[in-house]
């Protein structure tokens, strides 16, 4: 059964920084593409970043220079380094695994989902 796990949420002010962690089980880590969406309250979920097997990054243009994803192969691990933070990020964090095909950036192109973890950013 596989199994995303998100952590690192929290509350900061503007122009501060967050790192989240997605722990992966139940499938063969480093074998799928993976990514990080986001969802704010009365609005759809939307892509913020995606990385391939290869280690290959898409961004959203909100996020470009601001957050950079990473993983771990070793440790089961996606990371989401968010700096410079503002105010219209706060939303609902969550990571995804397996794409399926298609726009990225689209909530059914994914397979698994984790649970959320929340940022709030305060001006």
């Amino acid at each position: 059964q596989v199994q995303l796990v998100e952590s690192g949420g929290g509350s900061v002010q503007a122009g501060g920084s967050l790192r989240l962690s997605c722990v992966a089980s139940g499938y063969t880590y480093g074998s799928v593409s993976m990514a990080w969406f986001r969802q704010a309250p009365g609005k759809e979920r939307e892509g913020v970043a995606r990385i391939d097997i290869n280690g290959r990054t898409l961004y959203a243009d909100s996020v470009k220079d601001r957050f950079t994803t990473s993983k771990d192969n070793a440790k089961n691990t996606l990371y989401l380094q968010m700096n410079t933070l503002k105010p219209e990020d706060t939303a609902m964090y969550y990571c995804a695994a397996d794409w399926r095909g298609g726009t990225w950036s689209t909530r059914g192109a994914w397979i698994y989902w984790g649970q959320g973890t929340q940022v709030t950013v305060s001006s």
